[in-house]
């Protein structure tokens, strides 16, 4: 239901302080996007003052409506709301916009500008995290939601432009929101027909309103988004629709206010100039100096008040939830809260060493599904799916029940379409109440890489299942062989890649991603069976460090040593390369490294320990061989080598393709010989 409340400031002098706050931050940055804030001023006044329920005093209250900038180079329309309405955003932090250590970046960036949900900027990708949040509340509320107790029961709002719009992820996203009816998700499209080039007419024709409704999608076109009472019916008829996601088609004018460089591109990505500035608030009639706000607005704007009502409801809602159903209520508050059950490190260790005993030789995939069994039992918030690969990537478990509109669920069909399905998995962690896994081919990470590195960038915990990860996957040849991706992966800062040899590391490396909170994880797995390693518990405790000694120097051995670290199904050569060269008198370490990033987060006593100075060195892997030079050495050091693949593979059997390229024990011995 709409809300008003008379105060002394119009909608107009509302809208006007947006326009204000956004001119006057980008003019003293020197930099930034003023024309959609100060375009969208209107329809920021009509859901923010009438329709979101939030709480300014507690930007992480569960049952809040979610906000969402996909359009996020619009920045300052964001910051000028969070400071007006009353968020932990003074006035400071807005004049130093898109300075160092600021809370006002150039983009928006969730846990740094308290308020903000999500970070955005790579256009469409925040319209693909706002998809994953509305699925969340929607199966949050499915489980949880009982008759006379609604503890679930909030809206999704985006904000998007032309460029969301024209970018591929946002098809898919949409495509994937309207077979799934998600009637809580509602966006807003800012039809401005303005883009950095200039007038988009030369390259952006389509019907977006008929391509929306052929998703699924309840639209509503024209709406003059300067008109703040038609924008407010606009989201009141939308919220009426709760069978279908809303997209709400708003005609706008790009800097909205600025006498010369409104509606042109001029307005979209560089400071309007101080000249423009001062004609424009004398257009506007305001008059005040930069960053000045009258007492009026603020009191117009603040929703400090109505939010804590808002919340206070909620928590009398969840209390007598807590005194009906006391046992459903923790488990919600856990999972909201984001933490594991109790004892889940013990469950861990009982399966680890369960995989140990048994010993078998399967692929890497297989194992992986093996994991997933184990843990998913023990955690209802694990959500999974894949893009339309279930029964080759094995992301599927026996409790495995698929998300359909109204049906509880826990696994998503996400059909052909890798990006999306990665940024709305970031949606879904985002939201809270659940811990997603999403898997593909690793040569199709491609696809999906930038919504990889945005949820690296936000330090949230999303799992990325990659399987067929070699030449080993065989006959589909070079197209889908991944070659660069494991390296290109363990690239993105913060995240963590593990590749690892046999059912045992498998099960660390599921483990350790779901005990990672505060980053992602991609879990790469092999197409081919890959032997069963012995090793002792002292070895067993020590993968979760990310790199350990599998199997050390013979200490009867003569004086010519070697360390061969290796990864994956690259492992079982090495073990051989050992046992052969220990015939020719020389003593190998093998190394198992299934995570980079995790060995490189040991202390120097620890690395030192594993990969001992002075020692030759060979790394293998069936992957691009410069990435390993940091642990073995430069290319022109002869106490260091690399046997890997630095070309496209090929089409053909995987046990055809490895000795071609030279995947061995024999080579990878000649490899040792030669660093000796």
């Amino acid at each position: 239901m709409t809300e008003t409340t008379a105060h002394p400031a119009t909608d107009a002098l509302l809208a006007n302080a947006i326009r204000a706050l956004a001119m006057d931050a980008v003019e003293a940055a020197k930099s930034g996007h003023p024309g959609m804030p100060m375009g969208m001023a209107e329809i920021a006044v009509a859901l923010w003052r009438r329709h979101l329920r939030h709480n300014p005093a507690n930007p992480h209250w569960p049952d809040r409506d979610r906000f969402v900038l996909s359009n996020g180079h619009g920045s300052m329309l964001q910051y000028a709301l969070l400071h007006l309405t009353g968020y932990d955003l003074p006035i400071g932090e807005l004049k130093n916009f898109r300075q160092l250590h600021s809370k006002t970046p150039g983009h928006p960036e969730v846990g740094v500008t308290p308020g903000v949900e999500t970070t955005t900027g790579p256009l469409g990708q925040g319209f693909a995290n706002a998809v994953g949040m509305a699925l969340a509340e929607a199966l949050l509320a499915r489980e949880f939601n009982a008759p006379g107790h609604t503890v679930v029961d909030h809206r999704t709002f985006v904000f998007m432009g032309d460029g969301c719009m024209m970018e591929g992820i946002s098809h898919e996203a949409a495509s994937l929101a309207g077979t799934q009816k998600l009637g809580k998700l509602m966006a807003f499209y800012d039809d401005n027909g303005i883009s950095i080039d200039g007038h988009v007419q030369g390259w952006f024709t389509d019907d977006t309103p008929k391509r929306f409704e052929a998703y699924g999608w309840h639209v509503i076109p024209g709406i003059d988004g300067h008109d703040v009472a038609a924008v407010d019916a606009a989201i009141a008829a939308a919220i009426a629709v709760t069978d279908r996601p809303s997209l709400l088609c708003c005609k706008t004018v790009i800097g909205k206010g600025a006498p010369t460089k409104a509606g042109t591109e001029a307005a979209h990505g560089a400071a309007l100039g101080e000249k423009e500035v001062a004609a424009t608030r004398a257009a506007l009639g305001w008059n005040y100096p930069p960053f000045e706000i009258p007492d009026a607005v603020y009191q117009g704007w603040n929703a400090r008040d109505r939010g804590a009502r808002r919340e206070a409801e909620w928590n009398a809602k969840l209390a007598a939830y807590r005194t009906a159903f006391p046992e459903r209520a923790a488990e919600f508050e856990r999972r909201i809260a984001g933490e594991l059950p109790a004892g889940f490190g013990k469950e861990v260790k009982a399966f680890v060493a369960a995989q140990a005993a048994k010993g078998e030789t399967v692929a890497t995939r297989k194992a992986s599904q093996q994991a997933i069994e184990a843990y998913a039992k023990l955690l209802p918030e694990m959500i999974g799916g894949s893009a339309d690969l279930t029964g080759s990537v094995f992301t599927n478990w026996s409790g495995s029940k698929v998300v359909a509109p109204g049906v509880p669920g826990n696994y998503v069909n996400f059909g052909v379409r890798e990006f999306a399905m990665s940024a709305i998995a970031s949606g879904l962690t985002l939201h809270g109440g659940f811990i997603p896994y999403v898997g593909t081919f690793l040569t199709f990470s491609d696809y999906a890489r930038n919504a990889l590195r945005m949820a690296s960038l936000m330090k949230i915990r999303v799992i990325f299942v990659y399987t067929h990860d070699s030449i080993g996957l065989g006959e589909d040849g070079p197209t889908h062989q991944s070659v660069e991706h494991a390296a290109a992966l363990r690239l993105i800062p913060g995240m963590d890649v593990w590749r690892p040899c046999d059912t045992v590391e498998s099960a660390v490396a599921w483990a350790a991603a779901i005990e990672r909170r505060h980053g992602p994880s991609c879990l790469v797995f092999t197409r081919q069976n890959c032997a069963f390693v012995a090793r002792p518990p002292a070895a067993i405790d020590a993968i979760a460090r990310g790199g350990y000694v599998l199997a050390d120097f013979d200490p009867a051995a003569s004086a010519k040593r070697a360390v061969v670290i290796a990864t994956g199904s690259e492992v079982t050569l090495a073990l051989g390369a050992r046992d052969a060269l220990a015939k020719e008198g020389v003593a190998v370490r093998v190394v198992s490294m299934p995570c980079t990033s995790a060995f490189d987060r040991q202390d120097d006593g620890y690395r030192a320990a594993v990969l001992p100075a002075g020692v030759p060195r060979v790394a293998v892997e069936a992957g691009v061989t410069a990435y390993w030079r940091r642990y073995v050495g430069a290319v022109d050091d002869p106490h260091g080598a690399v046997v890997g693949i630095d070309v496209f593979g090929e089409s053909a059997p995987a046990p055809v393709l490895f000795k071609h390229f030279g995947f061995t024990p024999q080579h990878v011995a000649e490899a040792v010989k030669k660093v000796l």
